[in-house]
């Protein structure tokens, strides 16, 4: 969660060089070259046709309709407060969906989660604001949540196994050819090369993907869709402490205690699914 964090610092450092899409262009670009070389390399076994289908399918969710949707609202002026909170309903929306498609849930998960978002929203409550509110920045930041939530729930359902490095080929090139027809619609292609913005699409394409997002992978092939998402509770917080240490923001008593509450929630929604798998074993 340290490093999928560290993605909404990367976000502040590359805003004034680099419009959103554009910058997300050249991230899904990147992860195609390195990963398909690492594959390459490793000679990785490669995704049938219908299993590599499913595979795009689910990127396109997680990372192109996802990373797009909160790039392109902060861009247009969503507060970042808002964004957060929006985005940080995906476990409580995951887990309603994860249900009604068999997935069980105990009483004490349910508190977990419910316990999480509440942490989120205190982390979160010194920033919100209704400055930037508007359809579009709502409808963006919507976009967003539903399409990590589904994007999520389809992995998990239809390609919870593949090689990390063929099956990120798939999938950021789905989202590769997803979003450039927006890019050219919407933005220029324009860049600032400074060392702010290579840095962030380095540490974007090196570790955001090649750790954050094979971590999560992996997560999901190993657990319930509900529990692993519940993790996300964390991203705040540790978002804050980050931007309090990097760019000296604020970090008040409630956002403290919204952090605790948090981690209290992951932990008894984490447990609550852990004992509920051993159970059913």
């Amino acid at each position: 969660m340290v490093i999928w964090a560290s993605g909404f610092v990367v976000a502040k450092y590359a805003a004034p060089y680099a419009e959103p899409l554009s910058f997300l262009i050249l991230r899904y670009a990147g992860v195609v070259v390195l990963m398909l070389v690492l594959a390459l390399v490793a000679r990785a076994p490669w995704p049938g046709w219908r299993q590599a289908g499913h595979i795009a399918v689910a990127g396109v969710g997680i990372q192109a309709g996802y990373l797009g949707g909160v790039w392109a609202a902060v861009a247009a002026g969503m507060p970042a407060g808002v964004t957060a909170l929006v985005v940080n309903l995906q476990p409580v929306l995951t887990a309603v969906f994860a249900a009604l498609l068999g997935e069980r849930l105990g009483r004490l998960q349910v508190v977990g989660l419910l316990l999480g978002f509440a942490g989120v929203t205190l982390v979160v409550s010194s920033k919100l604001t209704t400055s930037g509110l508007t359809p579009l920045t709502l409808g963006l930041t919507t976009m967003a949540l539903l399409a990590i939530t589904a994007g999520t729930l389809y992995q998990k359902r239809f390609c919870p196994e593949f090689d990390l490095r063929t099956g990120q080929v798939v999938q950021f090139a789905a989202s590769l050819l997803v979003t450039l027809p927006f890019t050219l619609a919407f933005e220029h292609f324009r860049f600032d090369w400074t060392p702010q913005l290579i840095g962030a699409l380095a540490w974007s394409v090196l570790v955001l993907t090649g750790g954050g997002i094979s971590l999560l992978f992996l997560m999901l092939r190993r657990g319930a869709a509900s529990q692993v998402t519940s993790y996300f509770y964390l991203v705040p917080g540790i978002t804050a402490l980050m931007a309090w240490a990097m760019f000296g923001e604020t970090l008040g008593p409630v956002a403290i205690a919204g952090m605790v509450v948090a981690v209290l929630g992951v932990a008894f929604a984490t447990r609550a699914g852990a004992r509920a798998r051993s159970a059913r074993l």
